[in-house]
C-alpha cells in the first residue's frame, strides 16, 4: 500500500508547479515583450515603407548616427583614458579632487547641457555679446563664428556628458596594474609615453572598450540633443515616421535598425574583452608609485584634466542655474508642481517594481528547478541596452491595440466607455522604465544575493522557513543596502529619461524631463531651469553614491 502511494505521488510532485520558476519566467517574458514586440511589427507591418526608407531617408539616419556614434566613441575613449592615465601614474595640482569632479558630468543630461552650450554661445548669448562689445562688431556679418546647432556641436556635448563611463572604469584598471610591469618596462629604456602604449594601454583595454561602449550605446539612445541640434538620427526619424506620418510599421522598422546597431556594439564589446586576457601572475602585487609633477608639466596635467569637467559640468551647470535665479517666478509655477509630481510618482513606482522584480528573478532562478529560468536571465538585460524611443515603439503599438480591443469590448457588454487602461494613464511609462533600467536593478540584486552565506538560508529552511520567508527573513535584511542603492539608481535614470517618456505619456502628462525638452525647444529656457536643475540635482545624489562606492 505504502508503495502504491508513493508511485501515485511520484508524477503529483513531477506535475507540480514550481512557481518561482513560473514567476521568473513571467518576469523575463513581461521584460523581453517590448523588444520582441518591435521585431514583431518591423516584419509584419500594415504598410511596408520599407523600400521607401531604404532610397530616401534611411541612409541619411544611418549615416549620421552612424559618425555621430563613432565620433562620441572616439572623444569618449581618448578623453577617458588619459584622464584616466593621468589620475592613475601621476601626481599634481588638484589631482586628488578632480578624480571625483570628473564623475560630476554623469549627473547633467546631454539635453541640459544641449540647451546650455547653445545659450551660451549663441548670438545674443554672453561669448558672442562680450566679442561684440570687445571689437565693436556691430552684426554677424562683421565677423566669423562657428556654427552651434551642428552635428560637431552635438558631438561635442554627447562626448562631455559621456566620456565618465570610460574615465571611471579604466581608472580602476589603471590602479589596479601592477608596478613591477612598468618597472621592467623603465629598466628597458621605455619612456612614459612608450610605457603607456606598451604596457598600460593593452592591459587597461577591456575596461577602456566596455567604457566607451556603453558611451557609443548612450549615443546612439540619445534623442534630446540630437533633436535640438537639427541632427537626423535613427531615433530623431522614429518621432518622424511615426508622429508626423503616422506610420507605426515603418517607425518600428527603423527601431530594428537600431537594435541591431546596438546589438553590434555589445558584440564587439564582448569580442574585444574575450581577445584581451591578462593575469596575475602572483597573489600579492605592488601598485604603481605615481609620479609627482611639478611646475609647468603639473599645470599643464592638471588644465587637461579640468577642462572636460568644466565643458560637461560647469558650463551647463552654471548656465542653468544662472537662469533659474534669473528666473524665481518660475519656481512657482503649477506647471512645475504637476511635473515634479508626476515624476516621483511614476519614477518611485518603477524603481520599486524594477527592483522588487529582479529580486523575484533572481531568487527565482537560484531556486529554480527548470533550467529556463536561468537560460533567459541573461537576455532580461537587454532593455537597458535598447533605447528609449525602440521601447516607446514596442510597447505603444500593441498596448493601444489592447486598449482599445479591451474598451470596444466593455461598451458593446454594458454600454459604458472604459476608455484607454494603460496608454490613457502613467502605466505605459512605468512599464518602459522596468524594462528599460531593469539590467541595474537585477546585477545589483544578483551581487547581493551571491555575497550571502548559503548556510544563511539553509539554516533558516532547516527551522521550517519557506523559500519565501528564507528571502524575506534572511536575505533581504542582509542586501538592503545594495537594495537601496538600486532603488536610487533606478530612480535617477527614471528622472532623465526622455524618449520614451515623450512617446507612452497620456496628453498634457508631463515630467520634469519632458518639461525641460518642451520649454528649451520654445527658446524658453528660463522656464526649462528650474525643471533642469532638479534633475541635475537628483542626477547629483547618484554621482556621489557612485562616487563612495568606488574610493
Amino acid at each position: 500500500m505504502a508503495e502504491q502511494n508513493a508511485q501515485l505521488s511520484a508524477p503529483r510532485r513531477r506535475l507540480r508547479i514550481d512557481r518561482w520558476s513560473a514567476g521568473a519566467v513571467a518576469i523575463a517574458a513581461l521584460v523581453l515583450m517590448p523588444i520582441l514586440s518591435v521585431v514583431w511589427i518591423a516584419l509584419h507591418p500594415t504598410e511596408n515603407i520599407w523600400p521607401h526608407l531604404i532610397t530616401t531617408t534611411l541612409p541619411r539616419y544611418f549615416g549620421n548616427t552612424l559618425l555621430l556614434t563613432l565620433s562620441v566613441g572616439v572623444l569618449c575613449a581618448a578623453t577617458g583614458t588619459g584622464l584616466a592615465w593621468l589620475m592613475a601614474m601621476y601626481r599634481f595640482p588638484g589631482s586628488r579632487v578632480l578624480q571625483w569632479l570628473n564623475l560630476l558630468p554623469l549627473a547633467i543630461p546631454a539635453y541640459v547641457g544641449a540647451y546650455a552650450l547653445v545659450d551660451f554661445l549663441e548670438y545674443a548669448g554672453p561669448v558672442q555679446t562680450a566679442l561684440r562689445e570687445l571689437f565693436g562688431w556691430q552684426s554677424a556679418r562683421d565677423y566669423w563664428f562657428p556654427e552651434i546647432r551642428s552635428r560637431g556641436a552635438a558631438i561635442v556635448v554627447l562626448s562631455a556628458a559621456l566620456y565618465p563611463y570610460v574615465f571611471l572604469l579604466a581608472r580602476q584598471a589603471f590602479r589596479e596594474q601592477s608596478g613591477c610591469s612598468y618597472e621592467v618596462a623603465q629598466a628597458l629604456g621605455a619612456g612614459p609615453v612608450r610605457r603607456f602604449f606598451a604596457v598600460g594601454l593593452p592591459l587597461a583595454r577591456p575596461a577602456i572598450a566596455a567604457g566607451t561602449a556603453v558611451a557609443m550605446m548612450e549615443c546612439v539612445s540619445d534623442f534630446g540633443t540630437v533633436d535640438y541640434f537639427a541632427v537626423q538620427t535613427l531615433t530623431t526619424g522614429i518621432f518622424s515616421v511615426w508622429l508626423q506620418s503616422g506610420n507605426a510599421g515603418g517607425a518600428a522598422q527603423i527601431a530594428s535598425v537600431i537594435l541591431v546597431l546596438i546589438f553590434a556594439l555589445v558584440a564587439m564589446e564582448k569580442l574585444g574583452r574575450r581577445r584581451a586576457k591578462f593575469y596575475r601572475l602572483s597573489r600579492s602585487q605592488r601598485p604603481m608609485e605615481p609620479v609627482r609633477l611639478s611646475g609647468g608639466r603639473g599645470w599643464v596635467a592638471f588644465g587637461f584634466c579640468a577642462f572636460p569637467f568644466a565643458l560637461g559640468f560647469l558650463l551647463p551647470g552654471g548656465v542653468i542655474l544662472a537662469h533659474a535665479l534669473d528666473n524665481p517666478e518660475h519656481w512657482v509655477d503649477p506647471g512645475l508642481g504637476r511635473a515634479l509630481l508626476h515624476t516621483l510618482t511614476v519614477g518611485g513606482t518603477a524603481a520599486v517594481l524594477t527592483v522588487a522584480a529582479a529580486l523575484f528573478l533572481v531568487y527565482g532562478v537560484r531556486l529554480a528547478r527548470s533550467p529556463l529560468p536561468r537560460m533567459l536571465l541573461p537576455f532580461t538585460t537587454i532593455g537597458y541596452a535598447a533605447p528609449g524611443a525602440v521601447l516607446g515603439v514596442g510597447l505603444l503599438i500593441p498596448m493601444a491595440a489592447a486598449d482599445n480591443a479591451i474598451a470596444d469590448a466593455v461598451e458593446a457588454a454594458t454600454g459604458w466607455d472604459l476608455g484607454l487602461l494603460m496608454t490613457g494613464s502613467a502605466f505605459a511609462i512605468v512599464y518602459a522604465y522596468v524594462v528599460r533600467f531593469f539590467a541595474i536593478a537585477q546585477g545589483a540584486a544578483d551581487a547581493a544575493l551571491g555575497r550571502v552565506s548559503p548556510s544563511l538560508p539553509m539554516a533558516a529552511r532547516s527551522l521550517g522557513r519557506s523559500a519565501g520567508g528564507a528571502l524575506r527573513d534572511v536575505y533581504v535584511p542582509l542586501i538592503r543596502g545594495s537594495v537601496g542603492t538600486a532603488l536610487l539608481l533606478v530612480f535617477v535614470d527614471c528622472v532623465k529619461e526622455l524618449p520614451a517618456t515623450l512617446l507612452l505619456r497620456p496628453f498634457n502628462y508631463n515630467t520634469l524631463a519632458t518639461r525641460v525638452h518642451e520649454k528649451a525647444s520654445l527658446e524658453k529656457i528660463g522656464e526649462a531651469s528650474p525643471a533642469a536643475l532638479l534633475v541635475v540635482g537628483v542626477g547629483l545624489l547618484a554621482v556621489l553614491l557612485l562616487a563612495r562606492t568606488n574610493r
